[in-house]
């Protein structure tokens, strides 16, 4: 008679194991509508990307007297949707600033951050968050006034020096004055225009950000960037490049791959001008490249035509470095490629 509870007991936790099973989703061919990336889906369902970035930085993100977004950071955005949706113009820009860029990538609000963003433990450790690649090889600089008759950054101590509020940048500032023992004072404003305008109005001595970001900013000023002086020591250096979401693996591939696309691209001699005349190349790395053998495109969940589309709509990494940002001043540097000394690299497309 004891035995029969026993029996009941067990029929019920069958019945149970039956419906928990049932609620689990299949992973077979039953369940495989989707790319495999929540993100991509989302964007496909959308027919937009929703790209965070500056859209006040020369060189990386700024919108024209035209109004279209221009800029190295811009045309990744691009590259992306033209990866993942076949059009590098689907792109709904969304502007985000040091301070919410993290929360509006987290939050879901934007897709991937593509906002000079520097690469660093911290950041892919404790946020959730991952970066897809390097797109832009950066420093910490320091401008001031050309009047003022500084000349080094060994010059700076009892110094009022603008910088934003938690960023790399601010670190940076302050890990170089402890290690050189300079004191200085730090204005902390949170908005970039007027942070600007406080270094413009002598609020601060010093103005310290990305070196592109400086030397965009000295490139806004036109016939007056003469009146500034970007101090020739670097107090920082490290990557900046595009941010994505943790737990989406696929959606981390098609950003990172995007941007090793256009540095491939670049090292083959494959431009958006010359794409088709390749269209018949018998080099392997070529053909795919080009999508022509190897279905690449099906292990990203995309078209096998993805890269393609990328180089014909936005350029190779060299296009979009000489249109964005060789206008600043600055030349290629540590981001030329890594066959002619830079640290622009690739690993295999195959």
């Amino acid at each position: 008679m004891r035995l029969l509870p026993c029996v009941s007991a067990a029929r019920m936790v069958v019945a149970g194991l039956l419906v928990l099973f049932m609620a689990i989703p299949a992973s077979g061919p039953a369940s495989a509508q989707g790319s495999g990336s929540p993100t991509l889906d989302a964007v496909r369902a959308r027919g937009q990307l929703l790209c965070g970035t500056g859209g006040e930085i020369p060189g990386f993100s700024m919108v024209d007297s035209g109004g279209v977004m221009r800029g190295l950071d811009a045309d990744y955005c691009r590259a992306i949707a033209a990866a993942a949706l076949g059009d590098a113009n689907k792109v709904k820009w969304v502007a985000v600033t040091a301070q919410n860029r993290f929360t509006a990538l987290q939050s879901g609000e934007v897709d991937v951050l593509v906002r000079n963003t520097g690469w660093s433990l911290t950041r892919e450790s404790s946020l959730g968050l991952e970066f897809g690649g390097i797109n832009f090889w950066d420093g910490t600089s320091i401008i001031v006034k050309t009047a003022s008759g500084i000349k080094s950054v060994k010059q700076l101590g009892g110094a009022t020096i603008c910088v934003l509020p938690g960023t790399t940048t601010e670190l940076d500032l302050a890990d170089w004055a402890r290690a050189e023992n300079i004191a200085y004072t730090p204005v902390l404003i949170g908005s970039l225009s007027e942070i600007r305008q406080a270094f413009l109005s002598g609020r601060c001595d010093g103005y310290t950000t990305d070196s592109s970001q400086v030397a965009g900013f000295r490139y806004m000023q036109g016939a007056k960037a003469s009146e500034l002086t970007i101090l020739p020591e670097p107090i920082g250096v490290g990557p900046s490049g595009a941010v994505v979401r943790k737990g989406d693996d696929k959606w981390l591939d098609i950003v990172k791959w995007t941007h090793y696309a256009t540095v491939v691209a670049e090292n083959l001699g494959v431009t958006s001008a010359n794409i088709d005349s390749f269209k018949d190349s018998k080099v392997p790395d070529v053909r795919r490249l080009l999508g022509v053998e190897s279905n690449l495109g099906k292990s990203l969940g995309l078209d096998d035509t993805w890269a393609a589309n990328v180089i014909r709509q936005v350029g190779n990494y060299g296009e979009m470095f000489a249109r964005d940002v060789t206008p600043l001043g600055l030349d290629r540097g540590k981001n030329a490629l890594w066959t002619k000394g830079g640290l622009q690299f690739a690993p295999q497309l195959r």
